[in-house]
């Protein structure tokens, strides 16, 4: 049985991101699943990860791209203690404490991970 985590947080976005550096800072050792990269889905750092300037962020009067932004967010949340992992999530169960969570294959006997909390973030998908 895997060990079990104060809190998982699945998505790596603003959101994700942004609950793990305050979940982080609280001393709950958070552990980050932030998908896995691809060029046809989902991404790692959301979608601020194919956005070129950003210029309505607090902090940056001049603009940042993007994946710079998402890049801060990831260095603040490891610095104060978040764990990230390139893995998507294939499957949650909340009907019973610890949570349970599931990488690869969701048919599996055991989970990969377990968790008091759970906090999911995995925000939009742009419609082209």
């Amino acid at each position: 049985m895997p060990s079990t985590h104060n809190v998982v947080i699945i998505g790596s976005g603003p959101a994700g991101l942004t609950a793990a550096i305050y979940t982080a800072r609280a001393s709950l050792a958070p552990l980050v699943l932030e998908g896995e990269p691809s060029s046809t889905s989902d991404q790692p750092g959301g979608q601020l990860m194919l956005t070129t300037e950003v210029e309505n962020f607090p902090g940056f009067p001049e603009g940042i791209m993007g994946p710079d932004l998402m890049a801060n967010f990831r260095a603040q949340a490891v610095r104060f203690g978040a764990e990230t992992r390139l893995e998507k999530v294939s499957r949650v169960d909340v009907s019973e404490r610890p949570f349970k969570i599931w990488v690869g294959d969701p048919d599996a006997a055991e989970p990969t991970y377990l968790a008091h909390s759970v906090i999911v973030s995995t925000g939009a998908r742009a419609l082209m």
